[in-house]
């Protein structure tokens, strides 16, 4: 039926669109595979379609989140770091392909981009590749590993999935408080935790 590949693109969809590292992508593409019995290929190029609209949504209204919670400051050193993404070029879209491989969640990627105004078509291609390669692996074997939906649902509260989420926010954090100008140009490491815009204080 094709209501439940639907849900399989919307499930993908909403896990990829929130600006907040959650559980990947794949659980609830594997959860509607064992639960409905659908093909497994169709299952992950919808999936992976969902995936990569969400991660497209959220590098658009990311700039205008980060504008209204950010100074002006971060903002600008965020779209430091991302002008030195685009300068390395193909070692750059070597680097997203490899980091999508992993079991991480590329929240921190999309959230960087975003912020840092990248057009989302330098990201995406290279996304595409190692997200569509990690999930068909990742798909395949949750087929063969579960046999109940049950035993998807506690997958995602292992303990693989809880570090997996823990990594991703550190990832964040590590993207929203590191001083990306100072460290790049004065090799220099400073934490800046005063990024959020106040209200009643001018921004910076």
């Amino acid at each position: 039926m094709w209501w439940e590949y639907l849900l399989v693109f919307t499930g993908a969809f909403l896990f990829d669109v929130v600006p907040f590292p959650f559980p990947p992508a794949f659980t609830i593409m594997v959860f509607f595979q064992i639960m409905f019995g659908l093909n497994i290929w169709l299952v992950i190029v919808t999936g992976v379609a969902g995936s990569i609209f969400g991660r497209y949504v959220l590098t658009l209204y990311i700039p205008l989140l980060a504008g209204k919670i950010f100074k002006r400051s971060k903002n600008e050193d965020v779209q430091f770091l991302g002008e030195k993404m685009k300068e390395k070029g193909w070692k750059g879209q070597l680097a997203i392909v490899t980091y999508s491989l992993l079991p991480l969640p590329t929240t921190p990627l999309f959230l960087a981009s975003g912020m840092a105004r990248i057009n989302a078509l330098y990201i995406i291609p290279a996304f595409f590749i190692g997200k569509f390669t990690s999930d068909a692996i990742t798909v395949h074997l949750g087929k063969y590993a579960a046999t109940h939906a049950e035993d998807i649902m506690s997958g995602t509260l292992s303990w693989s999935s809880m570090i997996s989420l823990l990594i991703g926010l550190l990832l964040v954090c590590l993207v929203l408080f590191i001083d990306w100008r100072s460290l790049i140009q004065k090799k220099k490491f400073l934490l800046n935790f005063m990024i959020w815009k106040s209200h009643n204080a001018i921004d910076d």
